[in-house]
């Protein structure tokens, strides 16, 4: 079940939040746990066992691991912190890296690496152990971002899982919020998706350059808009329940290089990876070469994060390439000229997705060998024209995602979203939204897959 659906937004969600609000404020974690846990049997039916050991587990060992920072950490803190990683951990990479990954549980590497923050967490002191198994167990499985996050660190709800009100106004704020993601969704992300679609069925080795870069352009908005949209439903609905979720994307298409790009592209993950992993090994205080081996290591666990194909290592490899070489040289000729900087990111981050969107590495080939023929011969007959009629049918789309990716549409919709203006365009994208899922066939987030 998915949040761009009938069956959701008409039939479950509204269900839910019925009985949601008739219960008793003391007893709403327990409605939205038992509520999460339906949501995730509905689409996963035997591995709702694995999320609810997963709960138990983390939850005991939270409690007999804390100790107050004061109190200091000894042997058996460390001994259970361990455990506790390898038990998180262990069937994450079971699933992914043990030829299992076609029957990989839904949202297992995002409700992974949440648990295993909570308990890094309560190691370091930094937070109490939940003493209530329901309220542990409501923040692991919140159903508006179980399955794709965003990935929300513990501190951030613990006060919410305590006591929350949900106020007209802020309801009315996080079902906007909640259309406009669908929107992003719907309207941007599942249309201009078609164009790669019918790339991959026409066979790489017969499109023209030209067409080879539409592909590319139009997988990274597809991306974008498909994840971005994700989140802000995930957002929306969080604010519908009491809840304030981090913001996961801050329009990374207009970003001045690649690192400043993986600022501002699925910010909880690289805030992760940079609290668990990078300032833990040292981040940039102990010198350059120390600096580029911590960036490796957090590359490679970030491309591993997202499978063992090798496509994912190549992906992560070029990302680091390019950043590597913003520190050591880039950025400093970058910084010179504005435009130069957005298009060199404009034409490096559709190259590096194409590599993590393509999982055989001979097709992958065969791609780079369109995008940059005077690499390599084509290896079949090419249409030269045919990027024409793919443009004739998707320029508007094109048009309409790159608009989106900057600020200027948001300005915009914050100054009139109070009035009967703002109202209008989220009922017209509500309605827009709710004709293309009629006559669509069901779209699952592509995130799902991760």
């Amino acid at each position: 079940m998915v949040f761009s659906s009938f069956e959701f937004l008409f039939r479950f969600l509204p269900v839910f939040l019925i009985v949601y609000f008739i219960t008793p404020k003391k007893l709403r974690n327990a409605v939205l746990f038992a509520g999460s846990l339906i949501f995730y049997t509905i689409g996963e039916k035997w591995y709702v066992l694995l999320l609810a050991a997963s709960v138990l587990v983390n939850y005991l060992f939270g409690r007999f691991m804390y100790r107050r920072i004061d109190e200091g950490k000894g042997r058996r803190q460390k001994i259970l912190l361990i455990c506790a990683l390898l038990c998180n951990f262990g069937p994450l990479f079971f699933f992914k890296y043990s030829g299992l990954s076609d029957k990989l549980p839904l949202g297992i590497s995002f409700y992974t690496f949440q648990i295993a923050a909570y308990i890094i967490d309560v190691y370091r002191g930094k937070i109490p152990a939940e003493q209530s198994a329901i309220s542990l167990g409501t923040y692991l499985t919140m159903f508006p971002q179980l399955v794709a996050g965003p990935i929300v660190n513990y501190s951030e709800v613990r006060k919410n899982l305590s006591f929350r009100t949900v106020s007209p106004g802020r309801f009315e704020e996080g079902i906007r919020t909640l259309v406009l993601g669908l929107g992003a969704k719907v309207i941007v992300a599942d249309r201009i998706g078609m164009l790669w679609n019918n790339i991959g069925m026409i066979g790489y080795e017969s499109i023209s350059t030209p067409l080879a870069w539409m592909g590319a352009f139009a997988y990274s908005l597809e991306l974008y808009f498909d994840f971005a949209g994700y989140s802000m439903m995930a957002i929306g609905l969080g604010k519908m329940l009491g809840f304030e979720f981090p913001v996961n994307f801050r329009f990374p298409y207009i970003s001045k290089s690649v690192t400043e790009f993986w600022r501002r592209w699925h910010i909880t993950l690289g805030r992760w990876f940079r609290e668990y992993v990078y300032i833990p090994l040292g981040g940039n205080r102990k010198g350059r070469v120390r600096t580029f081996f911590n960036m490796f290591v957090v590359w490679s666990l970030t491309a591993l994060w997202h499978g063992s194909a090798v496509n994912f290592l190549i992906w992560g490899g070029m990302l680091l390439f390019f950043m590597t070489a913003e520190k050591l040289f880039l950025l400093k000729a970058l910084e010179k000229s504005r435009i130069l900087s957005h298009l060199y990111l404009i034409l490096v981050i559709p190259v590096t997705w194409v590599a993590f969107a393509i999982p055989d590495a001979g097709r992958l080939g065969v791609y780079f060998s369109r995008m940059f023929p005077f690499f390599a011969k084509p290896a079949g007959v090419v249409n030269q024209w045919d990027w024409l009629k793919y443009l004739q049918d998707c320029w508007q789309l094109f048009l309409l995602g790159i608009l989106f990716s900057t600020p200027l549409p948001n300005l915009i919709y914050n100054k009139i979203k109070r009035k009967a203006a703002g109202t209008a365009v989220v009922a017209v994208i509500l309605a827009i939204c709710i004709y293309y899922m009629a006559i669509s066939s069901n779209n699952p987030f592509m995130y799902f897959n991760f």
